[in-house]
């Protein structure tokens, strides 16, 4: 998993991102992670920062949803 947001981190986070582009689970693994609350890496071609930011708002919807 890329380590951080800086240096390194970054050209290994665009190299997943550019892998996941490709996949064919990519909303599979994307769901995964945010069903699961994966914290660390690159899943469905969202970084932790990125997907952090969209579990919120997917939790919030799945509240919605549910009531």
């Amino acid at each position: 998993f890329p380590i951080g947001t800086t240096g390194p981190a970054v050209d290994q986070i665009e190299l997943a991102r550019a892998i996941c582009a490709q996949c064919s689970v990519r909303d599979e693994c994307l769901n995964y992670a945010l069903e699961t609350n994966q914290e660390a890496g690159v899943w469905g071609g969202y970084a932790e920062d990125d997907r952090r930011r969209l579990r919120k708002r997917w939790l919030a919807e799945r509240r919605r949803r549910a009531s």
